[in-house]
């Protein structure tokens, strides 16, 4: 009477295994994969799951195999959990260049400061991961047991299917484009390629030799004689929706403000300043190689400006390895204020003041190029302005009854206003600047000012998220602005649609500065301006606001 629940008992519970732990496996393969990807990684995953329905006799060897087809399993399930929150966030593959670029450029730190910004996030991918864990780890332990009284070998027609699609397992592991986006294998391969990258930042002396070099060949020529001094900066995830510079309900630039007010034609605010990039580094390659970096040995802007005669400084509150190498020493003078490791540390803008203001006393040279590289609004948010500097916090404004109406939940709400705060304190900062610039220098000095973000910010604009946004037009959408004590600055260059990656050619008009690569249709302030609309990944209404 108590045998046949025992024969029948380890059949059932071996497909039982198989059929839950593959189920489990095939979900969150399907989160992060699509199309016949689904089915490669699937076939992938098939030789621990198959393993169940084997029946064994020996305990110790179950649970062994109990341990494998867990690991092998979470392994699986890893990789799609990781890959769907990074198409949900930022439309990208893991091995997309702004992925590896991003990772190649944190450290253990920023991914802890990361970490805790999206901790939602996290929390809801580390549950379904447990989840997924608790019910592997079940149904691993009950993969088909050899019973000491039937004959331990399956039936021919299970031993036939499980032969079958080992076969078409073993098809796939030979193949080396199935083979290779197995988890070990890609993400393996995936850090290599991590190493890879840091060791080409690590070693740019070469490369910045090359680009002098080049930059002295070109032989670049002023076209204005006296005293010249340019100071460009250039901020983080500046959003200029959230400016009220640009028509925003709430009082984040009153010293922008002013200064447009004060200088008139002399300050120009470009009302509709796009980035062709929605991450640091590719924006700063693309200004400082004028929209050219994939192009065969493209110039630097900063290379050009010290062979037509310009002393360079560079002062950051960035602490970053890969802008440091590839920008940032070009430069004759570099400052790197920030000496905290991580985008996110505590270092407010305004440290740099000091140091722009050397800069500006400096006597050594009547010609100046000084680039000021902000953290500006990057996450986290509220470490961008002074403890207990919020007015907006709390705030029943127009702007939160909007956020409201509009859906957005009580977090990102939170996150707008420590987003507009932040503005705040950089209006303080950048306003500084611009005030150290206009400030009379030497007799008939000309004296000219660039501002403008490598990218935006989507903090519930669009979408209920805060944050880089790559899918989304906020993500792009930034501020610019130009001044100069000479040549009152054209109202229609202001109404002009502008593009970051072609910053460099307005520099140079800025800088003035002649070269045989010049492109007078790509300078913004120029009368043979010429706009080409940019090949951004999302959809946007116009480019005209």
């Amino acid at each position: 009477m108590t045998t046949l629940p025992q024969q029948a008992s380890p059949s059932r519970n071996a497909l039982l295994a198989c059929g839950v732990v593959g189920a489990t496996l095939l979900a969150l393969i399907a989160l992060g994969h699509d199309g016949r990807r689904i089915a490669q990684l699937a076939v992938l995953a098939l030789p621990m799951v198959l393993w169940l329905a084997w029946p064994l006799r020996s305990a110790r060897i179950r649970r062994v195999r109990t341990l494998l087809v867990w690991l092998w399993a979470m392994g699986f399930a890893l990789d799609g959990a990781v890959r769907a929150y990074l198409l949900d966030t930022y439309q990208a593959a893991p091995d997309g260049a702004m992925v590896l670029g991003a990772a190649a450029n944190t450290n253990a730190r920023e991914g802890t400061e990361y970490l805790w910004m999206h901790w939602r996030s996290a929390a809801v991918w580390g549950a379904v991961l447990v989840v997924a864990g608790v019910l592997v780890g079940m149904f691993a332990r009950r993969g088909a047991v050899a019973s000491t009284t039937v004959s331990a070998r399956p039936s021919r027609w299970m031993v036939a299917l499980i032969a079958l699609l080992l076969l078409v397992s073993c098809v796939a592991y030979a193949s080396k484009p199935w083979r290779r986006l197995h988890p070990a294998i890609f993400w393996t391969q995936w850090i290599d390629s991590l190493h890879t990258l840091r060791s080409a930042w690590a070693d740019q002396q070469k490369q910045r030799d090359r680009l002098m070099a080049q930059a002295k060949a070109i032989a670049p020529v002023m076209t204005q004689s006296g005293p010249s001094t340019v100071v460009l900066v250039i901020t983080d995830s500046i959003n200029r929706d959230n400016m009220a510079l640009y028509g925003y309900g709430r009082p984040t630039t009153p010293r922008l403000l002013a200064h447009k007010a004060q200088t008139g034609d002399q300050m120009a605010v470009l009302k509709n300043a796009w980035s062709v990039d929605a991450s640091t580094l590719p924006a700063l390659r693309n200004m400082f190689h004028f929209g050219l970096p994939e192009a065969e040995n493209p110039p630097h802007v900063l290379a050009l400006a010290r062979a037509a005669g310009y002393k360079v400084w560079w002062i950051s509150n960035h602490d970053d390895l890969a802008i440091e190498q590839q920008h940032a020493r070009l430069a004759d003078v570099v400052d790197m204020v920030n000496r905290t490791p991580g985008r996110a540390s505590a270092s407010l803008d305004g440290e740099i003041l000091d140091c722009v203001q050397e800069a500006l006393a400096d006597t050594s040279t009547d010609r100046k190029l000084i680039v000021v590289h902000l953290m500006g609004a990057h996450p986290h948010y509220s470490l961008r302005f002074p403890e207990n500097a919020n007015p907006f916090d709390d705030n029943v404004d127009a702007v939160e009854n909007g956020l409201v109406k509009d859906g957005r939940s009580a977090w990102v709400r939170r996150f707008r206003q420590e987003y507009d705060a932040a503005l705040l304190y950089h209006d303080f900062v950048v306003s500084e600047l611009l005030q150290q610039t206009r400030a009379p220098g030497k007799p008939g000095e000309y004296r000219a000012w660039m501002y403008l973000s490598d990218h935006g910010q989507e903090v519930g604009h669009v979408s209920d998220r805060a944050g880089h946004s790559p899918s989304t037009a906020s993500g792009y959408r930034i501020p610019a602005v130009v001044w100069r004590n000479r040549q009152p600055l054209s109202q229609v260059a202001a109404m002009q649609p502008f593009r970051a990656d072609w910053t460099g050619w307005t520099l140079m008009d800025l800088l003035n500065i002649r070269w045989t690569g010049q492109k007078p249709e790509r300078d913004v302030l120029g009368d043979s301006y010429r706009w080409e609309e940019p090949g951004i990944p999302v959809k946007v209404e116009s480019f005209l606001r």
